[in-house]
């Protein structure tokens, strides 16, 4: 791999791990090209977000 990957492949690999379904072939890849400051930026935006949407589902149903 010539170039480090962007955030946005950094942001992808993070919201696949999050999901379970990274291959262990891919995160052999990633550990190698991707950069630490972007894997802690995607996964806090992503835990911020998850939470969001937890918050607002439950203010939702709560307000049913």
């Amino acid at each position: 791999m010539a170039d480090k990957p962007g955030f946005f492949y950094t942001l992808k690999a993070v919201l696949w791990s999050f999901a379970g379904l990274r291959r262990k072939r891919d995160f052999d890849v990633d550990q190698r090209g991707l950069n630490p400051v972007h894997i802690l930026i995607a996964a806090l935006l992503a835990v911020a977000v998850f939470i969001g949407l937890l918050i607002s589902i439950v203010k939702f149903v709560v307000a049913q």
